[in-house]
């Protein structure tokens, strides 16, 4: 069954890649909202030392990576409900959280794009010498970060296939990530009360991770640390995914309601 499943999510991905490629929504999320952001922290930290570029860079690309992952994991379910296949995708003998996995890998690799124009940015427009002081060690906490992050979106992936108009509150949960997440500064200027949720959320300590890496102050406890906790949020984003997705598909096909607009 393995060969099969593997079949099924690389045809999602290419599927869905190929058709992220040409969308106007994706493209602006991909590159344009990485750098509106990029341009305003280099603007107002431009005077306060390159150390600062690196990582602003690094947030500013995760940020664009979470609103392009939140985006696609989400509008996989809704396209194929809006095209009229989604009840013949959950009727196949493929579960659906595979499929929902491959076109986020899809989305993934279009989200690289984001660090990649946010680092250019820097580097180009504003002269900041971005150099990645480890880069064995980051290329390392990227992929598991990565991994973490396609968890994560699969475990928001259901509230989408249960309730048709929830895309309408995506808007809504892109600034808190960015806001308890540190990706553009540190949890510490928040209020106390806020910091056990950013413990909860794996984009927290991979950008911790992305960050140390990049500017050259990654250890190996922090990194067998960090790199842990991340691993360990993402399984436990996987099992609920898949709790998650058995429970939605079974009300939905008692109610009858899976392709309802």
């Amino acid at each position: 069954m393995l060969p099969k499943y593997l079949r099924a999510i690389l045809a999602a991905f290419k599927m869905n890649f190929l058709s992220l490629v040409v969308d106007g929504f994706f493209i602006f999320a991909t590159f344009l909202m990485p750098l509106i952001y990029a341009l305003i922290a280099f603007g107002i930290l431009r005077d306060k030392g390159a150390q600062y570029g690196i990582f602003i860079a690094i947030g500013s690309g995760l940020a664009g990576l979470w609103s392009t992952l939140m985006f696609g994991s989400g509008n996989a379910i809704t396209g194929e409900r809006w095209t009229g296949t989604l009840e013949m995708i959950a009727a196949t003998p493929t579960p659906m959280w595979m499929i929902v996995f491959g076109k986020s890998l899809g989305v993934i690799l279009q989200a690289l794009l984001s660090m990649i124009v946010s680092y250019l940015l820097g580097w180009l427009v504003f002269g900041y010498p971005l150099v990645i002081a480890q880069p064995l060690e980051f290329f390392a906490a990227l992929l598991i970060s990565l991994l973490s992050f396609i968890a994560f979106g699969l475990m928001l992936a259901p509230a989408f296939m249960l309730n048709p108009q929830i895309d309408q509150f995506q808007n809504a949960l892109e600034f808190p990530v960015y806001i308890l997440c540190g990706f553009l500064f540190p949890i510490a200027l928040l209020p106390f009360w806020t910091t056990p949720f950013s413990y909860i959320l794996s984009p927290y300590w991979a950008a911790r991770l992305l960050q140390a890496a990049a500017g050259g102050t990654l250890t190996l406890e922090q990194f067998l640390f960090d790199g842990a906790i991340v691993l360990a949020l993402g399984v436990i984003y996987l099992l609920l995914a898949s709790f998650l997705f058995r429970i939605v598909l079974k009300k939905t096909r008692v109610d009858a309601t899976l392709g309802l607009q």
